[in-house]
């Protein structure tokens, strides 16, 4: 029996809640958790860590599987959306516009995209804008949950216009 359908075997018989199956967060910097898709439970769950601010990188048109939006209001939860469609949307200019929500804020955050990999793709080009070094920047990303982006990154930080 595989892992999985052990576990899926334990939470169907009731003997482990299926909260416990909650999604992991990074936490690539003091106050921000990132990573993909949260459930309703780990938006409760990171409430009680000390999150006050959602910031949703996926579009509109991206299922989240419930209403992310009223849950976070009914959580009484701030909640931003950034969308960034895939990677023709990391940008200098939408890490800019990022940096400048994570600043607004006062830690208490989670960014989150599908995956984590647009989080971690902008994280990694703002880092570099706001002083880092290239590579300090990709490990930041990588924390952050930068996987097959990071080719676009890398050639993103190769231009000139990131420097602005």
């Amino acid at each position: 029996m595989t892992r999985f359908a052990l576990l899926l075997s334990i939470v169907l018989a009731g003997c482990l809640p299926l909260a416990a199956l909650a999604t992991d967060f990074a936490q690539p910097q003091p106050g921000l958790h990132t990573g993909g898709q949260p459930s309703p439970d780990d938006l409760a769950r990171l409430k009680s860590e000390g999150v006050r601010t959602i910031i949703d990188l996926r579009g509109p048109q991206e299922d989240r599987g419930y209403d992310e939006a009223a849950e976070a209001r009914r959580l009484w939860l701030e909640y931003i959306t950034l969308p960034i469609a895939g990677k023709d949307d990391v940008t200098p200019a939408n890490a800019k516009a990022l940096g400048a929500l994570l600043k607004a804020q006062d830690g208490g955050v989670l960014l989150h995209c599908a995956s984590g990999n647009r989080v971690g793709a902008l994280l990694a080009l703002d880092a570099v804008a706001s002083g880092a070094s290239k590579e300090e920047a990709l490990e930041l990303g990588r924390k952050a949950g930068l996987k097959s982006l990071e080719p676009v990154v890398v050639e993103r930080l190769a231009t000139p216009e990131q420097n602005d």
